[in-house]
C-alpha cells in the first residue's frame, strides 16, 4: 500500500469506530475521486487538435467532448477510470478511414474535464446528451469502468448497434470490493458504502439487483457484443470480461489476449484490428470457435 493510501486507510478505519456514517460519507466521496489525472501524450496531440470541441455540463462540472467527421455514422468511445478520450487514438484513425464519425470525451475529473470526481450516473448523463446530439451510435467502444457506465446508459435509453467492452467491468460491486481491499477497510465500512451507493446512485433499484451489474442488462440490450480482455489484467480481472460475455450468451464474442495488461491493450494492433472489423462487419468478422462466448464457461 502506498503512503497516501495508508493514511486514507488509517483515517477511515479510525473514524468508523466513532461514526460509521461519517466514515461511510468519506469513503463514498473518495470512491468517486480519481487521485491521478491522465495527461495527453505527445503522440495523441495532433489528432486531438484536429477535433471539433464541445462540452457537456453535468452537476456543475463539464465533460470535454471531441468529434471528428460530420457526425454521420457516429461511433462513441468511452474511456475508463483515471484515463481520457485520447487513449483511443489508435482506434480513431481506423474508424475515420472506414467512413465513421468519431465521438469521445473526457469525463469530469479526467483529462481536460473539470471537477475532481465523477460517478456512473454522470457517465450515463454524458452518454445520454451525446445520444441526443448524434442519434443511435453505429457502435460504442468502451474501456474499463467506461464499459460498466456504458452498459448502464444503454439500459436508460442510449442506443448502439454494436457494443465493444475492452477490459470491462461487469459488476459494480467488484469495484467496491477492490476499493475496500486496496484500502483494507473494515467490513462495516463496506456496508456503509453500499448504503450510500444505493441511496445516491441506484434509488428504487430492487435490493437483489443493487448495485448495478451488466448481468441485469441483457434483457434490455439486444445489440451484439464483443468482449476483449487480457488474461494478465491486474486491474480488472479477466473474470469480469468472461462474466460480461457469459451474460450475453450467443450474442457475445469473447477474445482474450496475453501480456497486454489493462492499458497496453488499447494500443495493440491486433486488438484494434479485431475491434474495427467487428464495428464494420458485425459478429461475423471472426468465426473462430475459441473466440465465441459460448465456448467460455460462465463466471458466477
Amino acid at each position: 500500500m502506498d503512503p497516501t493510501a495508508a493514511v486514507v486507510s488509517t483515517t477511515l478505519n479510525t473514524v468508523s469506530r466513532v461514526s460509521g456514517r461519517l466514515a461511510g460519507t468519506g469513503a463514498y466521496a473518495l470512491f468517486h475521486m480519481p487521485l491521478a489525472r491522465s495527461k495527453m501524450r505527445s503522440s495523441e496531440r495532433e489528432l486531438f487538435e484536429a477535433a471539433h470541441l464541445g462540452r457537456v455540463r453535468v452537476n456543475g462540472k463539464s465533460a470535454v467532448t471531441y468529434r471528428w467527421g460530420t457526425g454521420e455514422r457516429p461511433v462513441l468511445l468511452v474511456h475508463g477510470w483515471q484515463s481520457r478520450g485520447s487513449r483511443f487514438s489508435d482506434f480513431i484513425s481506423g474508424l475515420l478511414d472506414r467512413g465513421y464519425s468519431v465521438v469521445t470525451f473526457d469525463a469530469p475529473g479526467h483529462g481536460d474535464g473539470t471537477g475532481r470526481s465523477t460517478t456512473i450516473i454522470e457517465y450515463q448523463k454524458i452518454l445520454t446528451e451525446l445520444h441526443d446530439q448524434y442519434g443511435t451510435f453505429e457502435a460504442l467502444i468502451a474501456h474499463s469502468l467506461g464499459a460498466l457506465g456504458s452498459f448502464h446508459a444503454l439500459t436508460k435509453g442510449v442506443e448502439a448497434e454494436r457494443i465493444v467492452a475492452i477490459s470491462g467491468v461487469c459488476d459494480f460491486e467488484y469495484l467496491v470490493d477492490e476499493y475496500v481491499s486496496e484500502l483494507k477497510l473494515r467490513p462495516s465500512l463496506k456496508d456503509e458504502l453500499l448504503v450510500r451507493i444505493g441511496k445516491d446512485l441506484f434509488p428504487g433499484v430492487p435490493a437483489d439487483r443493487m448495485p448495478f451489474s451488466v448481468r441485469y442488462a441483457t434483457e434490455v440490450i439486444t445489440a451484439p457484443v464483443l468482449v476483449v480482455h487480457d488474461e494478465d489484467d491486474a486491474r480488472i480481472g479477466v473474470g469480469q470480461g468472461r462474466a460480461i460475455a457469459a451474460a450475453f450468451g450467443d450474442r457475445a464474442r469473447l477474445v482474450t489476449t496475453q501480456g497486454l495488461g489493462h492499458r497496453k491493450i488499447l494500443g495493440d494492433p491486433e486488438v484494434v484490428r479485431a475491434v474495427l472489423d467487428f464495428v464494420e462487419h458485425g459478429p461475423g468478422a471472426s468465426d473462430r470457435p475459441e473466440d465465441r462466448a459460448d465456448a467460455v464457461p460462465a463466471v458466477d
